[in-house]
């Protein structure tokens, strides 16, 4: 059972830093290609970052330069580190991992999401 288990968001001021981690179980994490997606209230859900296996990164134009994801093979982690965090960074944060084969025909994963705000 594949599972994707995000933590670290929660309030901040304008300005400020959190750091989001995602554990991912169930998957070959070292194969997968692993990302960060957010959805705003009345918005569709959004790219963030994206990180392959070979450690290739892509960002949202929005959080360029403010936004870095990294990932750990051993401890099957990916993280978000967020900086400089405006108000319109406020959203429910997703991972998502997308492995190189499917299994019973699946290759997207997708977290519960955890809640970030940005106060003014």
């Amino acid at each position: 059972q594949v599972q994707l288990v995000e933590s670290g968001g929660g309030t901040v001021q304008a300005g400020g830093s959190l750091k989001l981690s995602c554990a991912a179980s169930g998957i070959i994490f070292s194969s997968a290609a692993m990302g960060w997606y957010r959805q705003a209230p009345g918005k569709e859900r959004e790219l963030v970052a994206t990180i392959t296996s070979g450690y290739l990164t892509n960002y949202e134009d929005s959080v360029k330069g403010r936004f870095t994801i990294s990932r750990d093979n051993i401890m099957k982690l990916v993280y978000l580190q967020m900086n400089s965090l405006k108000p319109e960074d406020t959203a429910v944060y997703y991972c998502y991992a997308k492995t190189p084969i499917a299994t019973m025909g699946r290759r997207d994963y997708w977290g519960q999401g955890t809640q970030v705000t940005v106060s003014s």
